[in-house]
């Protein structure tokens, strides 16, 4: 591992986790500063939701997001993308259910000039 990949995936975590405090805040404004335009959001249902869809049920109150706590966390980077497999417990309520999932998210990053965005991020039980 050289200097800057140690540095690329301490930007990367630091992303995921600003992600992820943005989702328990309900903060579509700071998740639209992370997330790429296209971003999209595959649910374990194998549903693939947009990123403006995902917001707009942040905002509805239909997927609300309490805690979310990293178990494990991966991150292998490649030149200017880099690939996240975290496995957390998630404490949501996802269109009326309520539990603490234990999810594992699967988040490609780009580094782009303002820094690491998410493109995409697969979501799936373990």
């Amino acid at each position: 591992m050289t200097p800057n990949d140690s540095a690329a995936r301490d930007e990367v975590l630091a992303v995921f986790h600003e992600m992820c405090e943005a989702m328990v805040d309900a903060d579509t404004s700071a998740l639209s500063s992370l997330l790429s335009p296209h971003y999209t959001l595959t649910h374990m249902t194998g549903y693939v939701q947009p990123r403006t869809e995902w917001f707009n049920e942040i905002e509805r109150g239909s997927m609300t997001y309490h805690a979310v706590a990293d178990v494990s966390v991966s991150i292998e980077v490649d030149g200017d993308i880099a690939t996240l497999d975290a496995r957390t417990h998630t404490d949501a309520t996802i269109w009326g259910s309520h539990a603490i999932w234990r999810l594992r998210l699967e988040t490609t990053y780009v580094r782009k000039s303002i820094g690491w965005v998410a493109e995409h991020t697969v979501a799936s039980t373990w």
